[in-house]
């Protein structure tokens, strides 16, 4: 019997779907080690970088900073005595030569002063002057002594040898006496013979005292010009100190002398170089004391200070080319070399340097200051202090 084809209505079984083979092992643990390799890695790049960037910043040939600034000598004149501002003989911003006239003060005071100086330095040297006249005097007295000495010693000599040959002749008038006396009392002599021996022996007796007192005025003149001769010395003695005294006043009355003619010269201010001036800080008729600030001088020589991280300077050294690029002139180059390199960082240079001897210590790369000298100082004068600039500076190795 044939057997009926099925209907299509008729409800067959569903069929048996194939299956589901489960994932592999090696399927499951990848998806687990590919997050943790990932990681790995990143932690791996991110140890390299931070152990080796300090060297690998600081191998690089170009060092590079855009914290560096223009700098020149910045100057500010004061008044170093106190008086009236006669003349102000620049503008604002004017540019200036060494040596020009910038301020000048009213100096009538400071020229008296000068005069009345002088005066004294010539009344000192007056009175070294008199007082070696003085001296000389003195020589001469004391030479008039010494001649007065030696006149004396003189009439003592020639007094001693008249009182000498009056003393012999009254030694012979008195034995002429006695023997005439003997005589007249032997009625061998005449009374008129004695008594001529009696007048020559008392004559002679009265010259003998006249020679003795003699003598004693020429010892008296002795002593009294040796004395003289004493007190001229003394007196010279005593100019030859004051002598002394004058010299040493007259080099302090010279001193006070130097002293106002440099106060003189504080009443004019000038230019110290070639540059410019900033803005005038006095007018003419103020009153200024010392220390008064009365404009600020800057200097026509220009550098540039380049604050290079610490990391930076490895390779950096003194002669090294650099490289600057000024914002005031884009696209133009200026060239360089380093000349020095400070010896302490920035941060020490500070009024008050930072205390890092505490617990909240924090790591900061710190910045050391490059200077660094233009080669065209001619085109370097057209810049100003404290333009920003960056600094390329290019290592010997």
């Amino acid at each position: 019997m044939a057997v009926e084809a099925a209907s299509p209505a008729t409800n067959e079984p569903p069929k048996a779907q194939p299956p589901v083979t489960p994932p592999a092992a090696s399927s499951r643990w990848l998806k687990y080690v590919t997050p943790v390799f990932v990681v790995l890695l990143a932690l791996a790049v991110l140890v390299a970088v931070t152990r080796n960037w300090n060297s690998w910043e600081g191998g690089h040939v170009e060092q590079a900073t855009d914290d560096a600034y223009v700098r020149g000598d910045l100057t500010p004149l004061s008044t170093k005595v106190a008086g009236i501002v006669q003349n102000v003989a620049v503008s604002d911003y004017q540019q200036v030569h060494k040596g020009e006239l910038i301020v000048e003060l009213e100096d009538s005071d400071y020229q008296a002063q000068v005069s009345q100086a002088n005066a004294a330095v010539e009344a000192a040297r007056a009175a070294i002057e008199d007082n070696l006249r003085q001296r000389q005097l003195e020589d001469a007295r004391i030479d008039r002594a010494l001649a007065g000495v030696d006149e004396a010693k003189a009439q003592i000599v020639a007094a001693q040898a008249g009182k000498d040959a009056v003393e012999a002749q009254l030694v012979r008038a008195r034995s002429e006496r006695k023997r005439q006396e003997n005589l007249h009392q032997a009625n061998a002599a005449t009374q008129q013979k004695l008594e001529a021996a009696v007048a020559d022996e008392q004559q002679l007796a009265a010259q003998f005292a006249s020679r003795d007192a003699d003598l004693a005025a020429a010892r008296t003149g002795l002593r009294s010009n040796e004395l003289a001769v004493e007190t001229e010395r003394r007196q010279k003695i005593v100019l030859e100190s004051q002598e002394v005294q004058l010299a040493a006043d007259l080099r302090a009355k010279e001193a006070s002398l130097v002293v106002t003619q440099v106060n003189l010269g504080y009443t004019k201010i000038y230019a110290p170089g070639d540059g410019s001036v900033g803005e005038r800080q006095v007018r003419p008729g103020q009153l200024v004391s010392p220390g008064t600030q009365v404009i600020s001088f800057v200097d026509r020589k220009r550098w540039v200070q380049a604050n290079y991280k610490e990391t930076q300077l490895t390779n950096v050294r003194v002669g090294d080319v650099a490289e600057i690029r000024v914002d005031q002139f884009p696209g133009e180059v200026f060239h360089g070399k380093v000349i020095e390199i400070a010896p302490a960082s920035g941060s020490q240079f500070a009024l008050l340097p930072p205390d890092n001897a505490t617990g909240n210590f924090t790591k900061v790369v710190q910045r050391i200051p490059v200077k660094i000298e233009l080669d065209d100082t001619n085109k370097s004068s057209e810049l100003r202090p404290g333009l920003s600039v960056t600094a390329i500076v290019r290592t010997r190795k």
